[in-house]
C-alpha cells in the first residue's frame, strides 16, 4: 500500500506540524479543524514553521509554497472520506478521541484506509473499538516539534493487521522518522520512562530538596539532558503532564504515576507552563 492521500484531524501544535511533514514528503494532506479561525490558526502554525526553515536556509521559498500548496485546510469532516491514512490529532480526551473515530467510520469511503492516533497515552484498542475496523487502527505517536524531533512510536493492537502495521511503518520511514514499535500499553515507550521523572522531580520540588533552577541544571549538566524537568513540565504543559499521568495510573495502579498534589494544584490554578505563561518558571 503506496499511502499518498493523508488526513490529519485537528490542527493545534502536533496536527499542523504532522501535516507539515507529511506534506514534506510529497503527500496531499487534508486537515481538519472545528472552525473557520481554527483552521485559519492551523494555516499561520505551517507557515510559521516553514518561514524559520527558509530563515535557516533548510528550505527555499519556493520549496516553502510547494509544501503549503499540498496541504488543504476545511471545516467539514466528510473531506476526509478519500484520504489513504487518517492520522488524529486532537486534544489528548478519550471520549472526544473515540467520537471522532467513529465519525470517520462512517465517512471513510476506502474499506483500506488506515486510522491512527497521535495520543501520547490512550490505549489504541479503546480507540478501535469505536469502529467497525479495528484492524485498520494504529497509534503513531509523534513528538513535539513534529518537523525537528525524529521518533515517531508506532501501537499495534491485537487486532492491528500485520499488513497495515508495515505499511503505516514505510511510510512514517519516508518522512525521515525513526519508528520504534509499542505494544498497547498506556504511556507506549517513551512516557512509561518519561513521566514518571517528570512526577519524581515535581515531588523533589515540592518537598524543597531544592530548587526548580537547581533541579533543572542538575539534570542538564549531570545528565546531559537538553532541558531539565521542570522545564519540560513547562513545555508539555501541567495539565496534559496530568492527564498523561491520571492514564498511566488508572492503567497500572502503581503510586510512581500518582500526580504529585502540586501538579493537581497548579493545574487547577491555571498553571499550565509555557501555554498559560507561567508554571514552574514565568514566561513573557
Amino acid at each position: 500500500m503506496t499511502i499518498q492521500r493523508v488526513g490529519v484531524i485537528g490542527g493545534g501544535l502536533m496536527g499542523s506540524g504532522i501535516a507539515e511533514v507529511c506534506a514534506r514528503s510529497g503527500s496531499h494532506v487534508v486537515v481538519h479543524e472545528i472552525d473557520a479561525a481554527a483552521a485559519e490558526a492551523a494555516l499561520a502554525r505551517v507557515e510559521k514553521s516553514l518561514g524559520r526553515a527558509v530563515e535557516r536556509g533548510k528550505l527555499d521559498e519556493a520549496g516553502s509554497q510547494d509544501i503549503k500548496g499540498r496541504i488543504t485546510f476545511s471545516t467539514n469532516l466528510d473531506e476526509q472520506a478519500d484520504r489513504q491514512l487518517i492520522i488524529e490529532a486532537a486534544t489528548e480526551n478519550e471520549a472526544l478521541k473515540k467520537q471522532i473515530f467513529a465519525d470517520l467510520d462512517e465517512i471513510s469511503a476506502d474499506p483500506e484506509a488506515i486510522f491512527a492516533s497521535n495520543t501520547s497515552s490512550i490505549p489504541i484498542t479503546r480507540l478501535g473499538a469505536a469502529t467497525t475496523r479495528p484492524d485498520r487502527v494504529v497509534g503513531l505517536h509523534f513528538f513535539n516539534p513534529v518537523p525537528v524531533m525524529a521518533l515517531v512510536e508506532l501501537v499495534t493492537t491485537v487486532k492491528t493487521d500485520e499488513m497495515c502495521r508495515d505499511a503505516v511503518r514505510g511510510y512514517a520511514e519516508s518522512l525521515g522518522k525513526t519508528v520504534i514499535l509499542a505494544k498497547d500499553r498506556a504511556g507506549f515507550v517513551v512516557n512509561m520512562l518519561l513521566v514518571p521523572y517528570m512526577l519524581s522531580a515535581i515531588r523533589m520540588f515540592e518537598a524543597g530538596v531544592a530548587s526548580a533552577e537547581d533541579i533543572d541544571t542538575g539534570m542538564r549538566l549531570g545528565a546531559n539532558h537538553p532541558m531539565g524537568p521542570l522545564e519540560l513540565t513547562d513545555f508539555v504543559g501541567l495539565d496534559t503532564t496530568k492527564f498523561v499521568a491520571d492514564v498511566l495510573f488508572d492503567e497500572f495502579k502503581e503510586p510512581l504515576y500518582a500526580s504529585p498534589p502540586l501538579l493537581t494544584r497548579m493545574v487547577e490554578a491555571g498553571l499550565l507552563g509555557r501555554k498559560s505563561g507561567e508554571g514552574f518558571y514565568g514566561y513573557d
